[in-house]
């Protein structure tokens, strides 16, 4: 039976609307029985920390020391494998290379490379650098959306009935899987981008084949512009970003739904869409795009970006809920474990400037400059937060990706090209660990009642 075009399914109806109020009419269940109850909600505790609830030995994060047995805030440190995230960025960066492939590598080994393991395994990613045949025009191109998340998650699904084993979690063929995922994400971002440009922006439509020389930043920004041109110093700050993005703990919210999801014996592809979707969420991968929203509106709002009392008077305006989105919050500030810094937003505070020296973009980076300096105290004050609050990584993403002309609508698909690095080893860490299936415990506080006959209800 064929659709009935001229109905908006889409339309919420006055039974849905009844059906809604019935819905939630007293369904909130109070904060108090979670007290009670000891319930860990978001699996955090009372003072905000992680419930431990597995083991990894691929990426740590450090947040705090004990100080005379007593925990302290520190520095913020981010490990990958053990090797200090910092000294992995000043090694390739001192060496004028590219390093998220050597950083892939050793997420997924477990050791870094040596010059012609690097070298062979560039060559494998080279190698899964291509679509199947016909998959742009009849998969991409068929069916464009607005939501690049969507289309990168429908892509993947769909490569699962292109895969002859696509059921077989060995772990030989789950690498194959992810080594294969890991090359093809560019891809499927950038071109699911050209279909929603060209067939609901209406822009012109070009598709760029990959370059088997280039690196993964490299080939995202080839294939992403018309004229496949850029500068060493932007392949340099995609590159870094990819780095910096591509792994941070087990407990994340997508690694961590990477983890229960093949706790179930599930196929790859659909761990990955299922963490895809986790990343969607903006409280995880989209926290960025609010950054760089929340500065459009302080440069509309601000008439002389230097003026510092003004900056500090819409960042108060913004806590009290009187500017921007109204949500009490300077985006881009603090984080659910960092306190005193955010290691990589220590690491890619510094190659901003000289890419906002290049774009000429100077006079917006020393606003952003100024927010960081000024908004930890702020904060402190308002919210009488003592712990330390501090810029995180998605402050200066999204300032990044603009000054690269990236779209917005890719920025979560590139922090996606990025963790699939992340969510590959932790896929492969769970199978060869785990053997059960991930299943927390919920307490029923629902108070029970009688079953009452059709006829009887009211």
């Amino acid at each position: 039976m064929p659709i009935d075009k001229s109905i908006d399914y889409s339309a919420i109806t006055p039974q849905i609307e009844t059906l809604t109020q019935q819905y939630l009419s007293g369904r909130a269940i109070p904060s108090e029985q979670y007290v009670k109850y000891a319930v860990n909600r978001g699996l955090r505790d009372l003072n905000g920390n992680g419930v431990l609830t597995g083991l990894t030995r691929i990426s740590e994060i450090v947040s705090s020391k004990m100080v005379d047995g007593e925990k302290k805030p520190c520095e913020g440190k981010l490990y990958y494998r053990g090797v200090d995230v910092e000294q992995i960025v000043s090694g390739f960066i001192s060496e004028g290379r590219r390093g998220f492939e050597e950083a892939t590598y050793l997420l997924l080994f477990g050791e870094l490379p040596t010059p012609a393991q690097l070298d062979e395994f560039n060559q494998l990613l080279a190698g899964y650098r291509s679509l199947p045949t016909n998959f742009v025009r009849d998969v991409i191109l068929k069916a464009p959306s607005a939501d690049m998340m969507n289309t990168l998650a429908r892509s993947v699904l769909t490569l699962y009935s292109y895969d002859a084993r696509a059921n077989d979690n060995s772990v030989d063929n789950v690498l194959r899987q992810c080594l294969q995922l890991i090359a093809l994400f560019p891809l499927l971002s950038v071109y699911g981008y050209h279909a929603y440009s060209h067939y609901v922006l209406d822009q012109s439509l070009y598709i760029h084949n990959p370059v088997p020389e280039l690196s993964t930043a490299e080939n995202l920004l080839h294939i992403l512009r018309a004229d496949g041109q850029y500068t060493d110093l932007e392949a340099k700050l995609l590159d870094l970003a990819l780095v910096l993005h591509a792994d941070h703990g087990g407990g994340n919210n997508s690694t961590f739904t990477m983890h229960v999801v093949t706790s179930s014996g599930t196929d790859t592809y659909s761990a990955v869409a299922a963490s895809l979707a986790s990343l969607k969420g903006p409280k995880h991968g989209g926290a960025n795009i609010k950054v760089v929203q929340m500065f459009d509106d302080m440069k509309q709002t601000l008439a002389d970006w230097r003026d510092e009392d003004a900056i500090e008077a819409y960042l108060r305006a913004l806590l009290h809920k009187e500017a921007f989105d109204k949500a009490g919050l300077i985006y881009g500030m603090g984080h659910a474990v960092y306190s005193l810094s955010d290691p990589r937003a220590k690491v890619f505070g510094h190659f901003v400037s000289l890419l906002a020296r290049e774009k000429g973009r100077d006079e917006e980076y020393a606003l952003y400059d100024a927010v960081a300096r000024l908004a930890p105290r702020i904060i402190a004050e308002e919210r009488r937060i003592y712990k330390g609050v501090s810029p995180n990584i998605d402050f200066y993403s999204g300032f990044v990706y603009s000054m690269l002309d990236l779209p917005m609508e890719l920025y979560t698909p590139i922090f996606a090209v990025s963790r699939i690095s992340g969510w590959s080893a932790h896929r492969i860490e769970e199978l060869i660990n785990a053997g059960k299936i991930i299943r927390p415990a919920y307490k029923c506080v629902q108070p029970r009642q009688p079953y009452t006959p059709l006829a009887q209800r009211a």
